[in-house]
């Protein structure tokens, strides 16, 4: 029987109880003179705010009656005070306090109405011009009408938020679309959870067996899977997770998986002959990436062969002198139309490119080098001396005509104008950006992708470094020797023990490798914690922030990020009066806080320190918190050479960083790295894992926890799995 809700609306005279970490909220409303207790999910309510809320009334046993809200929305407010109150929280774009208190001195109870039919009467108060009152009276009727569709889409669950990504995504049938077919909002960019979408759609009417029910759940596991960083997923494999899912039938599963591919939004493709099945976006990546690799191998480019005299001119110009497998490497990178660099730390990665970038330049071709992420890009620009972007701001981030989507300038009609491209870290770099990167690249241009493939593999789908080299098409040279002044340093020793099997130096009380052993997870979260905040510090010169990063195989668990970034802030920022704070998602944000973006998000607005404005920002962007407008809940974040604006839903989109995943870390490099090893679930005990962590230490790394947890991971030569079709695509007809 479908559940009826009612509506009431008020203002909310007390926050009774709030939830940090759940959003759990009961208030009182006052609602037509009475007061009514209300409990629901509210985490963003505040005293004077007036709210709609739909839900129902229920009896509790203890506490009487309540109206259990399982959705709502702020409106507009009525009255003198409540106006003045909403226009002075700077609401409105362009209305301060001060000029909120002049309109409604002069409006009182009639502003909206005077704001959305005669704003040309606003001209009488200074500073707003005829120009700035037209832009209020859109901005007023645009919050009326998305208060409405609001209304309209709450009686479906949906949040404010989601009402409102559901319209930019749907338009404006979205409504009538959602009725027709629930299941839209789990896809088109909406993105809301399967199991909530499927019991809307049961509570509407769909029956189980319903056909494009069963396509939501094929679509919904192999798109959850993209977070595991699979770009597809046996086709067996699907149907027997998703049946499961709705409890449907293996047939009916079948069935789906036809019509999607019938769609054209899912394909199937064939893997040492296993059918595999991958989203459309996946699958038209990475068959572009193969087709784009291929068709560079067979264009034949390659530059005239590397003379002694070049390599000897490099070599002076460099004040250098290169080994016989980087000469090797230097004359295949820049003979050779692609080309593919790996090699562990202390190999000579970055001498090689320096000499392949020297010989590039001397024969008078323009390169560009870029890396994944702002860290890594930063590195690079150190370590050659030369200017290196991310890859997004080397595309040049911006909004497609009709600005719905998000593009990359440089794409097909408006090619980078570089000769030769050096992409490093490009175990991070995953299917999506790489069919980017090379969608921007004139036909002809050399690529040169160097990183490490015993490294973990990209956060987002795809292991592009590891199917480009497995598949043997590509030109590739590995450094293996590790040069006499690395070997000085325990941490470059202990990373080629680590990835050759060996046992690991634990004993040195010289080096730059040390483990401190740690009984229990509550003794170690407290060790690791006091390194960071006072013994490194001290004994060293490290700062906390700066210089000190931890790292975690997990987030969960007494050593996980969650549980330490809460004791770190605590002692590294704790409240002050005067300091400003927000608190959401069960932690506080507080101005001086290490920050991470953990989602790509194109629209956030940045400037940096010459005044060049741009957009986007992207996951594992760490910055420092530097302003919060508490009232707005809008913040700026100081990422390396920019400074980005936050507001409303961004906001979700940071973490605290002062501890954060090994995941999360891959293209940084920390002067000191913390890592706490002690309980953390058996699959992250892994050799990979270990070796990403350990080699992001620059100049010290500390082990915190268990010799043994240490080996075992050492010892655990498990590959991270990812089902591809890059690799298949790459090598198919041989």
């Amino acid at each position: 029987m479908e559940e009826k809700f009612e509506m009431i609306s008020g203002t909310v005279v007390r926050v009774v109880f709030s939830s940090a970490e759940t959003g759990f909220t009961v208030i009182e409303l006052e609602n037509n003179g009475y007061t009514e207790t209300v409990v629901g999910n509210m985490p963003d309510v505040s005293v004077g705010e007036e709210l709609e809320l739909t839900g129902r009334f229920v009896l509790h046993s203890n506490y009487g009656q309540q109206f259990k809200a399982e959705s709502y929305i702020k409106t507009l407010p009525k009255g003198s005070a409540a106006i003045l109150r909403y226009l002075s929280s700077g609401a409105i774009k362009g209305i301060g306090p001060a000029t909120a208190k002049k309109i409604v001195k002069l409006f009182g109870d009639d502003t909206f109405e005077v704001m959305e039919k005669e704003p040309e009467r606003l001209v009488v108060i200074k500073g707003i011009s005829l120009s700035k009152a037209r832009q209020i009276q859109e901005e007023v009727a645009g919050k009326r009408s998305m208060r409405d569709l609001c209304l309209r889409l709450s009686q479906y669950g949906l949040s404010a938020e989601e009402a409102v990504t559901a319209f930019k995504s749907l338009g404006e049938t979205v409504a009538e679309q959602i009725q027709s077919n629930p299941y839209i909002l789990c896809s088109y960019g909406i993105e809301l959870d399967f199991e909530r979408v499927d019991e809307l759609a049961l509570r509407l009417g769909f029956s189980e067996d319903n056909l494009e029910r069963a396509c939501a759940a094929v679509t919904f596991v192999v798109k959850h899977n993209l977070v595991n960083g699979h770009t597809c997923l046996p086709r067996a494999k699907v149907v027997k997770t998703s049946a499961a899912l709705i409890e449907g039938t293996e047939n009916l599963l079948d069935d789906a998986i036809e019509e999607l591919i019938g769609r054209k939004q899912m394909h199937s493709v064939m893997i040492d002959g296993q059918p595999f099945v991958a989203l459309s976006e996946q699958f038209y990546c990475e068959r572009y990436i193969a087709g784009r690799m291929l068709t560079e191998l067979k264009l034949n480019n390659r530059e005239k062969p590397v003379s002694d005299a070049e390599l000897k001119r490099a070599e002076r110009e460099l004040g250098i002198q290169f080994e016989e497998l980087q000469r090797k490497a230097i004359c295949e990178s820049v003979e050779a139309g692609v080309f593919i660099l790996t090699g562990g730390p202390g190999t000579g990665k970055t001498t090689t490119v320096n000499g392949i970038i020297k010989i590039l330049e001397n024969r008078g071709l323009k390169v560009a080098l870029a890396a994944p992420t702002g860290r890594a890009a930063k590195r690079m620009t150190e370590l050659c001396g030369q200017e290196a972007k991310t890859i997004h701001r080397l595309l040049e981030v911006g909004t497609s005509d009709d600005g719905k989507t998000h593009i990359f300038v440089r794409c097909e009609k408006n090619p980078l104008e570089h000769d030769a491209v050096i992409i490093d870290e490009m175990s991070m770099v995953d299917a999506v950006l790489f069919d980017a990167l090379l969608r921007a690249l004139r036909l002809g241009t050399r690529l040169i992708l160097v990183g490490d493939s015993d490294q973990l593999p990209s956060v987002g789908a795809g292991n592009v470094l590891k199917d480009l080299i497995l598949s043997k098409r590509f030109s590739s040279v590995r450094l293996d020797k590790v040069f006499r002044q690395a070997l000085q340093s325990l941490i470059v020793v202990n990373a080629h023990r680590i990835i050759d099997g060996q046992k690991m130096e634990l004993d040195r009380k010289d080096a730059d490798f040390f483990m401190l052993e740690s009984k229990t997870p509550q003794r170690a979260a407290s060790l690791v914690c006091d390194l960071c905040c006072r013994r490194l510090p001290e004994a060293y010169g490290f700062s906390p922030t700066e210089d000190i990063q931890i790292l975690c195989p997990s987030k969960k668990m007494e050593l996980g990020t969650v549980n330490l970034n809460n004791m770190l802030q605590q002692q590294l920022n704790p409240p002050k009066e005067g300091v400003p704070e927000i608190e959401f998602k069960g932690f506080v944000l507080r101005c001086g806080d290490k920050v991470m973006q953990i989602k790509n998000n194109y629209d956030i607005v940045w400037e940096d320190d010459s005044g060049n404005v741009g957009m986007g920002v992207f996951n594992g962007d760490v910055g420092t918190l530097e302003e919060i407008d508490v009232a707005n809940r809008s913040l700026k974040v100081r990422f390396i050479d920019r400074v980005a604006e936050y507001s409303g839903e961004e906001v979700r989109q940071l973490e605290l960083a002062y501890a954060v995943t090994v995941h999360k870390s891959q293209g940084s490099e920390f002067d000191c790295v913390i890592l706490p090893l002690l309980d953390f679930p058996y699959q992250l005990k892994y050799r990979n894992l270990l070796y990403t962590a350990v080699t992001r230490a620059k100049k010290m790394l500390v082990v915190v926890g268990s010799r043994q947890v240490l080996e075992t991971m050492a010892q655990n030569d498990r590959k991270t799995l990812r089902y591809t079709a890059l690799k298949a695509m790459l090598t198919e007809g041989e």
